[in-house]
């Protein structure tokens, strides 16, 4: 096991206009941690981790395993494991030869090479399949096999580029716990890239949110859910994503956030600050923690539809001034076009200025 720690990391593919796909980049691994990049589709996580590989060149900034500047070593002597998302496997190989093939390279003796293929196979569920093809495997079994050999060099740094996303959705499930498993047992330090943040809130112990090449926030899933630092990170956790918006708080019978450029209120229970009172922010408010209740009136939010998912349900409202939504139990029975108030627990809103940054 090995600190990774990146220093100010960027990477330029074009010097013309110098347009930078990883701008500014420092965060450090701790020995034996889970490391999510997590971010939208060309944020720049695959180039970091390929970076972190040896795969693409670091434009400036400094890579570090423990105390080693890793700058300038190839990747063939840095002793990473690295999964990908299309498996990479020698389709002419069998299981096995796949397996070994890491060893072979390095000349390990033949004996050595099948004590430990036959060992990683068994713990993880291919001893029965080691003289098939690539071909005759199951997504999932070959997935398995590039984990195994990635695991048989036992290296200093797991690396995971987006393993799951050619998976069906129970496939993956199943495999994101056996990769946690796999990562506890082995104890290696890993850096897992995905755009899915499922697999991020579900697998690490540090997500690295990226955006537009640049960290947005470093942090425990269960911080970067509570107290996004930023409109971008509390849009991007959470399904559905969380409710924005533009207006004011007042005081009136009771204490509401008034929708800008509109006469529809939010009921607010509980109490705010002071200093936020008659001030323009954005107010968000997650699916789950938004409530409602049905009006006689037509001054409120339409329900448009209602997405049945079994054991929930998710109302879509709209108005002419902005669209919403909620999660909340199947017990409760509510028509398309019915009108409501709605309302959320001050504790449970999250406040952000123009800036688009958190209130404190």
């Amino acid at each position: 096991m090995i600190n990774l720690n990146l220093k100010n990391i960027s990477k330029v593919y074009n010097k013309v206009t110098n347009q930078k796909a990883v701008d500014n980049v420092s965060f450090e691994a701790n020995k034996g941690q889970f490391i999510v990049l997590l971010g939208p589709s060309g944020c720049g996580k695959s180039s970091l981790l390929r970076m972190i590989a040896g795969l693409e060149d670091i434009s400036s900034g400094e890579l570090y395993f423990d105390d080693k500047l890793m700058n300038n070593i190839s990747p063939d002597k840095r002793n990473i494991g690295m999964v990908f998302q299309n498996y990479a496997l020698y389709p002419h190989l069998s299981v096995y030869d796949n397996i070994a093939f890491p060893l072979k390279i390095v000349k390990i003796s033949k004996s050595e090479i099948k004590k430990r293929v036959i060992e990683i196979a068994d713990s993880i569920g291919l001893i029965d399949l080691l003289e098939r093809k690539p071909k005759e495997l199951s997504g999932g079994q070959r997935q398995r096999v590039a984990l195994a050999r990635a695991l048989i060099r036992k290296p200093d740094v797991f690396l995971f580029d987006e393993p799951l996303s050619n998976l069906d959705a129970k496939l993956r499930v199943q495999m994101r716990t056996e990769i946690i498993n796999i990562h506890k047992s082995a104890g290696t330090t890993s850096i897992y890239v995905t755009h899915d943040q499922t697999e991020a809130m579900t697998m690490g112990d540090i997500l690295v949110i990226l955006n537009k090449g640049r960290i947005q926030q470093i942090d425990t899933p269960h911080n970067v859910y509570k107290c996004p630092i930023n409109i971008f990170v509390a849009g991007f956790i959470g399904s559905p994503q969380m409710n924005f918006f533009n207006g004011y708080f007042v005081q009136q019978d009771n204490l509401y956030f008034l929708v800008k450029d509109s006469d529809l209120m939010i009921r607010i229970i509980g109490n705010i600050e002071d200093t936020l009172f008659n001030k323009e922010i954005i107010l968000g408010i997650r699916p789950e923690h938004l409530n409602f209740e049905i009006l006689n009136s037509n001054n409120g939010f339409r329900i448009t539809n209602i997405e049945f998912m079994g054991y929930e349900q998710i109302l879509h409202f709209s108005s002419s001034h902005c669209i919403c939504t909620a999660r909340t139990e199947v017990n409760h029975s509510y028509h398309i076009g019915s009108i409501v108030q709605l309302s959320v627990e001050s504790n449970l809103m999250h406040k952000f200025g123009l800036d688009e940054q958190r209130i404190i």
